[in-house]
C-alpha cells in the first residue's frame, strides 16, 4: 500500500474494525449526541473555530515554557509569511472568537461548548495521539466558585450518561498572580538542592517555568520532588476562600473528589481551580479530561478583565474506557428500511425511481447498481439489515405492483400496489410492526 494514515492518527470507520472497535463512527456520534444534550441542559451553546490559529495566540496563552508550545505544536509558515499552528488546545481559540465576535453578554455569562480536533506532536502511544478529538466547555464572565462547581458537575453528568462511573476527580488550587510568587520562591529553594536527581526536562523547567516541574510524568522527578512545598499552603485569602467554597458546592452536589497537591495542569493560563478526571481503565494514560479556571486569559488576549473556567475531555479515551468496560451505547440504526431489488435492465430504471420516491418520503432505501442477480441482491439486503425487500419483477410491474417481504421476521412475501408502497411501509414503521 502506497499511503497510510499519519503516525498516531487514525481513521474512524463506518463499520467496527477488528481491532480497536471504538474507532467506529456510530460510537463517536453517540458520544457527541450525549455531550450536546448535556450541554443543552446546562445552557451551553456550540461554537466552532478554525483548525488553525496564529502561533502567537498559543504561545502567549498556553505559555512559551510549556511542553505544548516548546515541543508539541504543529507550526508552519503560510504563503502570506504568517506563522500558523494547528489547534493545539481548545480554550485559546474560543477566547479569541469570543473577543473577535463580541460574544460578551453584557452583564451575564457566556456559556459555550465545542467538539474539536486537537493536534500535538507528542511521543505517540496508545491513548496519546497526535490528532485527537476533544469535547469541551467554557463559562466566561462568572467569578463565583459556584460556576466552577457547575462546570465540574457538567463533566460528571456527561461521563455518567456515557456509562463511565468509575472515575476519580482530582482537585487542586494553583493560586493567582498575588500568591503564586511566594510559592514559586519556596519551590525553587526546595528543588535547587535536588536538580541533580531530576530529568533534563525538569532542569529546564526549573529555569524557564518552575511550576511545570510538578507536571512532570518522570518517576525520577516525582521522587526528587517528594516533600516539596504544597501550593495550597501559600494561597492568599481570596484564593483560599474560593477553594473552600468550591469544595462546599461539590459536597452539596454529592460529587466526590481527591485533593492532589501535584496537580497544576499543563497550561500556564490556569488560576485557582484545577481538576482532572482519571480512570483506572487506561493504564499510564489515565487522564480522561480536565480543566480549571483562567481569570487572566481574556485580558491577556487583548480583552477586558473577564473570568473564565472550562474543561476538555478526550473522545478517544472515553471510548477506550467504554470499550474496556464492554459498555453498550445507544447507536443510531443505520440499517436501510427498504432494499429495492430489480432482476434486470428492464426494471432497473424503475428501481432507481422507486428508491428516490421512498427517500423523499423519509424512508431510507438502497438498491443495486451493479446488475447482479436477484439472489445476490437479496444477500446484500440481508447483510445491510434491511427491513423490507421490495422486488420489482417484470410480472409484478405489469400489474403496477411490487413483491414485498419483511426480512426481519418470517412473514410471507406479499404483493403491494406500487401506488400504495410508501404508505404501506410508513404505516408499518409508525405502528412499529416488524
Amino acid at each position: 500500500m502506497r499511503h497510510k494514515a499519519p503516525p498516531y492518527m487514525h481513521d474512524v470507520l463506518p463499520v467496527p474494525p477488528s481491532v480497536d472497535a471504538w474507532l467506529h463512527t456510530p460510537r463517536w456520534r453517540a458520544l457527541e449526541r450525549i455531550f450536546r444534550d448535556v450541554c443543552r441542559l446546562h445552557g451551553y451553546r456550540e461554537i466552532r473555530t478554525p483548525v488553525m490559529e496564529s502561533t502567537d495566540l498559543f504561545a502567549r496563552s498556553v505559555g512559551a515554557g510549556t511542553d505544548i508550545v516548546s515541543k508539541e505544536m504543529f507550526t508552519f509558515t503560510d504563503r502570506g509569511e504568517r506563522s500558523m499552528t494547528l489547534r493545539a488546545e481548545g480554550t485559546a481559540p474560543v477566547v479569541r472568537a469570543f473577543l473577535e465576535n463580541g460574544l460578551a453578554s453584557g452583564g451575564s455569562m457566556t456559556k459555550l461548548y465545542y467538539i474539536a480536533t486537537i493536534y500535538r506532536y507528542e511521543h505517540g502511544q496508545r491513548g496519546r495521539y497526535r490528532e485527537h478529538q476533544q469535547t469541551g466547555i467554557e463559562a466566561l464572565g462568572g467569578a463565583s466558585p459556584a460556576v466552577d462547581a457547575e462546570v465540574i458537575a457538567l463533566a460528571v453528568a456527561f461521563l455518567t450518561r456515557l456509562g463511565i462511573a468509575d472515575v476519580a476527580l482530582r482537585l487542586n488550587s494553583v493560586g493567582c498572580p498575588t500568591c503564586r510568587p511566594g510559592y514559586l520562591a519556596a519551590l525553587l529553594a526546595f528543588a535547587e538542592k535536588r536538580l541533580g536527581l531530576m530529568s533534563r526536562d525538569n532542569r529546564r523547567r526549573f529555569e524557564e517555568n518552575p511550576l511545570r516541574m510538578l507536571d512532570s510524568k518522570d518517576p525520577d522527578d516525582h521522587a526528587a520532588l517528594e516533600g516539596a512545598p504544597v501550593l495550597r499552603s501559600y494561597l492568599c485569602a481570596e484564593c483560599g476562600d474560593h477553594f473552600t467554597e468550591l469544595r462546599a458546592h461539590l459536597d452539596d452536589l454529592g460529587i466526590a473528589y481527591e485533593l492532589d497537591d501535584r496537580l497544576v495542569r499543563g497550561l500556564d493560563y490556569y488560576t485557582r481551580t484545577a481538576f482532572e478526571f482519571v480512570s483506572p481503565q487506561l493504564g499510564a494514560q489515565d487522564v480522561i479530561g480536565g480543566g480549571g479556571r483562567y481569570d487572566g486569559l481574556i485580558e491577556q488576549c487583548g480583552g477586558p478583565p473577564t473570568p473564565g473556567v472550562g474543561f476538555g475531555i478526550g473522545t478517544e479515551r472515553c471510548l477506550m474506557v467504554l470499550d474496556r468496560l464492554e459498555a453498550s451505547m445507544m447507536l443510531e440504526d443505520e440499517r436501510p428500511i427498504a432494499y429495492v431489488i430489480s432482476p434486470g435492465a428492464a426494471t432497473s430504471r424503475r428501481a432507481v425511481a422507486m428508491v428516490a420516491e421512498l427517500r423523499r418520503a423519509g424512508i431510507s432505501a438502497e438498491t443495486d447498481y451493479l446488475g447482479r442477480s436477484i439472489k445476490a441482491q437479496m444477500r446484500t439486503a440481508n447483510k445491510l439489515g434491511a427491513q423490507w425487500a421490495v422486488i420489482l419483477g417484470e410480472v409484478e410491474l405489469a400489474r403496477n405492483a411490487a413483491a414485498v417481504k419483511n426480512l426481519r421476521n418470517s412473514d410471507e412475501q406479499r404483493e403491494i400496489p406500487i401506488s400504495g408502497l410508501v404508505s404501506f411501509i410508513l404505516d408499518h414503521l409508525h405502528n412499529r410492526v416488524e
